[in-house]
Protein backbone atom coordinates (compact mmCIF):
# COMPACT_ATOMS: atom_id res chain seq x y z
CA UNK A 1 0.00 0.00 0.00
CA UNK A 2 1.15 3.59 -0.68
CA UNK A 3 1.79 6.19 1.49
CA UNK A 4 -0.39 8.72 2.12
CA UNK A 5 1.19 11.65 3.31
CA UNK A 6 -1.38 13.78 4.64
CA UNK A 7 0.69 14.90 7.37
CA UNK A 8 3.42 16.25 5.42
CA UNK A 9 1.08 17.78 2.48
CA UNK A 10 -0.66 19.42 5.63
CA UNK A 11 2.56 20.76 7.11
CA UNK A 12 3.67 21.92 3.63
CA UNK A 13 0.35 23.81 3.01
CA UNK A 14 0.61 25.16 7.20
CA UNK A 15 4.31 26.53 6.31
CA UNK A 16 4.54 27.34 2.69
CA UNK A 17 0.88 27.93 1.35
CA UNK A 18 0.80 26.20 -1.66
CA UNK A 19 2.99 23.14 -2.81
CA UNK A 20 3.62 25.59 -5.94
CA UNK A 21 5.76 27.97 -3.58
CA UNK A 22 7.45 24.92 -1.73
CA UNK A 23 8.42 23.66 -5.20
CA UNK A 24 10.15 27.12 -5.64
CA UNK A 25 11.71 26.75 -2.22
CA UNK A 26 12.59 23.53 -2.80
CA UNK A 27 14.00 24.21 -6.26
CA UNK A 28 12.56 21.67 -7.80
CA UNK A 29 8.73 21.83 -10.47
CA UNK A 30 5.38 21.78 -8.77
CA UNK A 31 4.62 18.78 -10.70
CA UNK A 32 7.43 17.03 -9.22
CA UNK A 33 6.72 17.83 -5.63
CA UNK A 34 2.96 16.43 -7.06
CA UNK A 35 4.90 13.01 -8.53
CA UNK A 36 6.28 12.68 -4.61
CA UNK A 37 3.38 13.11 -2.93
CA UNK A 38 1.43 10.77 -4.98
CA UNK A 39 3.88 8.28 -4.96
CA UNK A 40 4.53 8.47 -8.43
CA UNK A 41 8.13 9.08 -7.64
CA UNK A 42 10.13 7.81 -4.28
CA UNK A 43 11.97 10.42 -1.98
CA UNK A 44 15.88 9.76 -2.06
CA UNK A 45 17.27 10.25 1.75
CA UNK A 46 18.52 13.91 0.43
CA UNK A 47 14.85 14.31 -0.32
CA UNK A 48 14.16 13.32 3.41
CA UNK A 49 16.77 15.68 5.06
CA UNK A 50 16.14 18.85 2.60
CA UNK A 51 12.11 18.92 2.89
CA UNK A 52 12.36 18.25 6.94
CA UNK A 53 15.07 20.79 7.13
CA UNK A 54 12.97 23.43 5.38
CA UNK A 55 9.38 21.91 7.03
CA UNK A 56 11.24 22.10 10.64
CA UNK A 57 10.81 18.73 11.12
CA UNK A 58 13.39 16.71 13.65
CA UNK A 59 14.67 13.54 12.64
CA UNK A 60 12.58 11.66 15.17
CA UNK A 61 9.54 12.54 12.96
CA UNK A 62 10.81 11.17 10.07
CA UNK A 63 8.55 8.50 10.21
CA UNK A 64 5.48 10.43 11.07
CA UNK A 65 5.51 12.52 7.77
CA UNK A 66 7.45 10.08 5.57
CA UNK A 67 6.76 6.85 6.32
CA UNK A 68 2.79 6.29 7.11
Amino acid sequence: MPYAYNKLKGRITEMYGTQGNFAKRVGISKNSVSKKLTCKTEFSQKDIILWSSLLNLDKDDYGKYFFS
